[in-house]
């Protein structure tokens, strides 16, 4: 058995008349089973499944993770600023792989006619030096905002059905998928217009950083930049 914190807030903490939970539940649990499980020890929560969000240790995750013993988890009720935009779909940072097809299905909608998805990777070289992994550190709470703003932006730029991003932090070996976008849209311009609007604003502005691993050093790449900075002893 996994001992597991819940939060609750806003108009679930209200109808729970409690803000903090503290559970255990078997191993392989996964959030949407702990909801239903908080869905029966509190009916007055029935209602809002379709419009909470999840998160465990303060990261957004989707109803088929699966949390740990110590883990915190937090059930989020829509936030302030009124409701988000149809074409708004997941948007998030991950540690683990990301899932290409599972962003795909994320934006599958019968009005599109056609998906379009960006997928960037590690590569093995990089400014002539021979890279042996990335690792990415992000300013999480302001890096999930930017994101968000920039596919509400996505959607008001362009037509489209339904845009995802998702974002790797921590290690990330060569050949493996650190960012992925996928929009769908009624036609295929729309949508790879949209999808390079996207990934051309995360590099820009979200607060997302990589370390290159390389052979015989290592060394920060400049905020969301394709190139290292040269040597030391080159001129700039």
């Amino acid at each position: 058995m996994n001992r597991i914190t819940i939060k609750l807030f806003a108009t679930l903490r209200e109808r729970a008349r409690t803000g903090e939970i503290d559970r255990e539940f078997p191993d392989g649990v996964t959030i949407d089973e702990i909801w239903q499980s908080l869905l029966a020890e509190f009916p007055e929560l029935a209602g809002h499944h379709d419009s909470v969000a999840f998160a465990v240790n303060h990261e957004y995750v989707d109803g088929d993770y699966r949390p740990r013993g110590g883990d915190e988890v937090a059930f989020i009720p829509p936030v302030s600023g009124g409701s988000e935009p149809p074409w708004l779909g997941p948007v998030k940072i991950v540690t683990r792989k990301i899932d290409l097809e599972e962003l795909q299905r994320a934006v599958a909608d019968p009005r599109s006619g056609a998906t379009a998805t960006f997928a960037g990777t590690t590569r093995i070289d990089n400014a002539g030096r021979r890279v042996t992994r990335l690792e990415y550190e992000a300013y999480e709470p302001m890096a999930l905002s930017e994101m968000r703003k920039i596919a509400r932006a996505a959607g008001e730029r362009f037509a489209i059905v339904r845009i995802a991003i998702a974002h790797r932090i921590g290690r990330v070996d060569i050949g493996e998928t650190s960012v992925a976008i996928a929009v769908s849209a009624a036609h295929r311009g729309e949508a790879f217009e949209a999808c390079r609007f996207a990934i051309d604003r995360i590099k820009e502005i979200v607060p997302i950083w990589k370390k290159e691993y390389f052979e015989g050093g290592e060394l920060w790449v400049g905020c969301q930049t394709s190139h290292p900075p040269l040597p030391h002893g080159h001129a700039h």
